[in-house]
């Protein structure tokens, strides 16, 4: 787990400073548990995409590209991304792929099952062709996402797996009382 000081993050000789204060997160994925849906399979939940200043723009909705106000709250996780596997001229590549996505998906629906928050997330890295693939998606982002992203703090831990935890103890006792009659 990330401890709560900011974390330089060393990009073609330079820092990238995450301040999780105010939300910053340069090159990075973040995550945030949506209610009830997250507490059930925690690993599913709302996805926005930095700018390399730390911008975050997250499909919030039918038409809909928020900047730096997650759908569902701040951050609680977040997968910093290597700018070098970028296919163009870094920072500027990265920056015009997010705003590229995002224009497109203010322009769209909102749905849940197949054109979402992952989606656009996804439409950022296939046009800017991130680690040479234009295969990005829902699925494996919620996967990559699983197994790369960093909880912010202990908190965000919490608040991302305790809701899971508890009504999975619940239903274990539950059924293990049904059992023991």
């Amino acid at each position: 787990m990330a401890q709560e000081a900011d974390i330089m993050i060393n990009y073609h000789g330079g820092f990238e400073k995450l301040d999780r204060k105010n939300s910053r997160y340069p090159y990075c994925i973040v995550w945030t548990p949506i209610p009830i849906l997250s507490w059930l399979l925690p690993f599913i939940g709302h996805m926005g995409i930095c700018t390399s200043a730390g911008v975050i723009r997250d499909f919030a909705g039918s038409y809909l590209v928020s900047e730096d106000n997650m759908a569902f709250g701040r951050p609680t996780k977040y997968w910093k991304l290597d700018i070098d596997k970028v296919c163009g001229t870094g920072s500027a590549a990265w920056d015009k792929a997010v705003h590229d996505a995002s224009e497109e998906y203010k322009c769209r629906p909102h749905n849940l099952c197949c054109d979402n928050c992952h989606s656009h997330v996804a439409r950022a890295l296939n046009l800017m062709r991130y680690d040479n693939r234009t295969t990005w998606n829902m699925v494996n982002l919620c996967l990559q996402t699983l197994i790369h992203g960093r909880h912010v703090s202990c908190v965000s831990f919490l608040k991302t797996w305790l809701p899971f935890l508890m009504l999975t103890g619940a239903l274990v006792t539950f059924i293990l009382t049904l059992n023991l009659h």
